[in-house]
């Protein structure tokens, strides 16, 4: 209960706000979307990751990134296999397992449960999940050849990957950054989080249409909601690992479903209906498994 009260309440209270507003007041959420994308999260990245250490810890999270996306691929492809899913439905249950929220959900969960000591593995997790899910999340919603080479082009139009590779040129060559750029960095920065966690509750306001299938709901939610956890201990217990590490990695993949995976889902005609009712459900789940997570991660 502690932990409930100390971490999860304050976070499902930001997303709360944002979902109220919505409903009272109905925002274009696509344009404070692209302010997140283009302005606050590229600052975010580019001052954690300049700021950052760089160690074996960032090499074990791309190998558990690589180890966690084939094993949700591969238990989403065996259920349907089993229970004789089409293959738009095979396509929405990955897009819903494969890719979890670890930016607007999990980063503010690191950073209440763990401290500013997970920040930069947090961060970087992020961005490498969002590479991941614009590359596979774009191929498994439209499967198709053309729909691979507009995933590969979507990765270079994404902000936060110029942050990300500017930080590690300029650890590498050991450049400053000017005070004044880079308070302006900082205090763009210190918003994006607050401002991730509000639009998380606007776009989970902004879902109209459901499908409550719940054989496969209930399947990808158990493999989102408990596989995906179960494997990232497995993973540490396999991996030496630094505690910190270890519990980036295990939070991350307790978190529900990505929202954004909605937007992939009804620009490609992927069950979008089916996908918003799978994240919404896992994101409504979320409050319980995370509580009870966090128990054993701390």
């Amino acid at each position: 209960m502690h932990l409930f009260v100390q971490v999860v309440l304050p976070i499902m209270a930001v997303f709360g706000a944002g979902y109220v507003l919505q409903r009272i007041r109905i925002l274009d959420v696509k344009s404070i979307a692209a302010a997140s994308i283009y302005i606050f999260l590229p600052a975010l990245v580019f001052t954690t990751l300049y700021e950052a250490s760089f160690n074996r810890g960032y090499t074990v999270i791309i190998l558990f990134a690589a180890v966690l996306l084939v094993a949700m691929i591969g238990l989403v492809k065996l259920f349907a296999w089993v229970f004789k899913w089409s293959e738009s439905v095979e396509s929405g249950s990955i897009l819903t397992t494969a890719f979890m929220n670890s930016g607007n959900y999990g980063v503010p969960v690191m950073l209440f449960a763990i401290g500013e000591a997970a920040m930069p593995y947090a961060i970087f997790l992020m961005v490498l999940q969002s590479l991941i899910m614009n590359v596979f999340g774009v191929y498994y919603a439209s499967r198709s050849s053309s729909g691979f080479l507009r995933a590969c082009t979507t990765i270079f139009k994404m902000p936060a990957t110029y942050a990300a590779i500017l930080a590690f040129v300029f650890q590498a060559f050991s450049w400053d950054v000017p005070e004044t750029v880079y308070s302006t960095l900082s205090m763009l920065g210190d918003a994006a989080v607050p401002l991730m966690m509000v639009l998380l509750g606007m776009q989970l306001a902004s879902i109209t249409s459901l499908q409550f299938n719940w054989q496969v709901i209930l399947t990808t939610a158990g493999v989102r909601m408990v596989l995906s956890p179960l494997i990232a201990f497995l993973f540490i217990w396999l991996v030496p690992i630094e505690p910190v590490v270890g519990s980036v990695l295990v939070i991350a993949a307790a978190m529900p479903s990505a929202a954004t995976t909605t937007m992939y889902a009804v620009e490609f005609d992927t069950e979008p209906d089916l996908v918003s009712s799978i994240t919404l459900v896992t994101t409504l789940i979320s409050i319980v498994t995370v509580t009870v997570l966090l128990n054993f991660v701390s």
